[in-house]
């Protein structure tokens, strides 16, 4: 979704810092203030990720052995995230990211414009559920390619020890 699309009420889609750039897209553009436009991936294209490289039961199964102190905290996030890794994103979630990243690079004119990449979990500022510094953004991602790599990497993200262990 292009984050001039997206606000408050879509952080349950896109989360709470995509949800607030689209506010500020929409609320302070028009004042004169400067506000990069960019996209934001949904839920919806996470669990299409999820679903289409089957990884729901796999990553439950090693979060389950993390619980059951079968596996230690290290080795449960690195099996998840090398799940995450290891996985493509279904053809229509990567062709999504594509054009809008085509789009938004059109519109600064640029070929292959520099963007951040950033998580933003739907839950991630709710009372007792912060995780204010845990997911991972990535800066100056120039290409399609690298752009596609840096989003799993934000996906793994959510699957860092530290975001484990406050879940």
């Amino acid at each position: 979704k292009r984050l001039k699309d997206v606000g408050y009420d879509d952080i349950g889609q896109v989360g709470g810092k995509s949800a607030s750039l689209g506010e500020m897209l929409r609320g302070l553009s028009s004042a004169g203030v400067r506000v990069p436009d960019g996209f934001s991936t949904t839920v919806d294209a996470y669990r299409c990720f999820i679903k289409e490289n089957d990884l729901e039961e796999r990553i439950g199964s090693i979060l389950r052995q993390y619980q059951g102190k079968q596996l230690k905290l290290r080795q449960a996030g690195k099996g998840v995230r090398d799940l995450i890794f290891k996985s493509g994103f279904p053809e229509k979630v990567a062709t999504a990211i594509r054009s809008a990243y085509r789009h938004l690079c059109a519109q600064y004119e640029e070929d292959s414009l520099a963007v951040a990449v950033r998580s933003s979990a739907t839950s991630e500022d709710q009372p007792g559920a912060s995780f204010a510094g845990m997911l991972d953004t990535y800066l100056n991602i120039q290409g399609e390619t690298d752009l596609l790599l840096a989003c799993r990497r934000c996906l793994a993200s959510l699957f860092t020890d530290r975001a484990i262990r406050y879940r």
